[in-house]
């Protein structure tokens, strides 16, 4: 099976440089699976020569701004959307705007998240002392230790309270 690599020689079809899925797989770390999974989505569409995949470098930045949605924590029908609507649009401006809009609604909630761990981790903190201090009352010749040692389990009885629940 042949593999095609980026065109060495110039490119007299108008179409620019060209990449193989191997390419592409190896410059943004992927792997080809990947790459053939976002063909499946929509994301990217190779031209095809045969049975083999020409990449140009619109698929090329296309994957990039994939990956950096990704990052983002978009899902691929949010990114799929954004690309579409350049394709659709040819501007940036609906672009743009519509990204805007996706990324306070990931910052949302990702502050959210962030609240929700803050409040499990001082929960943490909370059942933490608790277990420090009955450990503490409980060491060797502490003679209030035989008293307070029955209700030792209560502190793990206590549910986690997340986000005011």
């Amino acid at each position: 099976m042949p593999t095609s690599r980026r065109s060495a020689a110039p490119d007299t079809s108008g179409r620019g440089a060209t990449f193989s899925i191997s390419d592409l797989a190896r410059e943004f770390a992927l792997t080809t699976r990947a790459i053939r999974f976002y063909e499946d989505c929509g994301l990217v569409t190779p031209r095809r020569n045969g049975r083999a995949r020409i990449y140009g470098e619109r698929e090329r930045v296309r994957i990039k701004l994939i990956l950096r949605g990704k990052r983002l924590g978009l899902a691929l029908a949010e990114i799929r959307e954004l690309l579409d609507l350049y394709e659709v649009a040819r501007n940036e401006r609906a672009q743009i705007s519509k990204f805007l809009a996706l990324l306070a609604d990931r910052r949302a909630r990702l502050l959210q998240q962030k609240e929700d761990i803050d409040a499990v981790l001082a929960e943490i903190d909370g059942i933490e002392r608790d277990c420090r201090r009955r450990l503490k009352e409980e060491e060797p010749g502490n003679r209030d230790g035989a008293t307070k040692s029955a209700p030792r389990a209560a502190v793990l009885r206590r549910g986690p309270r997340l986000g005011g629940a």
